[in-house]
């Protein structure tokens, strides 16, 4: 974490990364989407790219409600970077099991998680961080060894 951030600034962005974790697990997608950006954008694991926040929200409805539900999440900041006292990005290691199905093309490690990489872009508005911009792309597990 960047040493030059205030620490009120870390730990605002690092109870907004557990928060999303939180309502994930619980498959609550309108608190899930409370903290981004009403003009913010997000690209999926798929790359489908959706803008504002109630796109994102009903996306993250319909696989809390499909595909994930019943599943565990969890979210760990692997990088926070202060680009400007008011702006951050967040590389997130995030991984989700117990899913029922995973989206087209998407595999899971042999361990029956499916792990991606969150990039969130984070702005500051007064006292408060909101999440602009939330990048999400899948990472392939490798090949098993012959």
């Amino acid at each position: 974490m960047e040493s030059r951030a205030k620490q009120s600034d870390l730990d605002a962005i690092e109870a907004l990364v557990d928060g999303i974790e939180g309502t994930a697990k619980r498959g609550d997608a309108e608190r899930f989407s409370a903290r981004f950006a009403v003009d913010g954008g997000f690209t999926n694991v798929m790359g489908m790219v959706y803008y504002g926040r109630d796109s994102f929200k009903e996306r993250h409805d319909a696989i809390f409600k499909g595909i994930y539900k019943g599943s565990k999440s969890r979210f760990a900041i692997a990088k926070l970077r202060f680009i400007r006292p008011d702006v951050a990005i967040a590389d997130v290691d995030a991984e989700i099991s117990g899913f029922s199905t995973l989206p087209p093309g998407i595999r899971a490690g042999a361990d029956g998680v499916m792990r991606s990489k969150l990039q969130m872009v984070l702005v500051k508005e007064g006292e408060s961080w909101w999440i602009t911009a939330f990048h999400n792309v899948a990472v392939a597990p490798l090949p098993a060894k012959p």
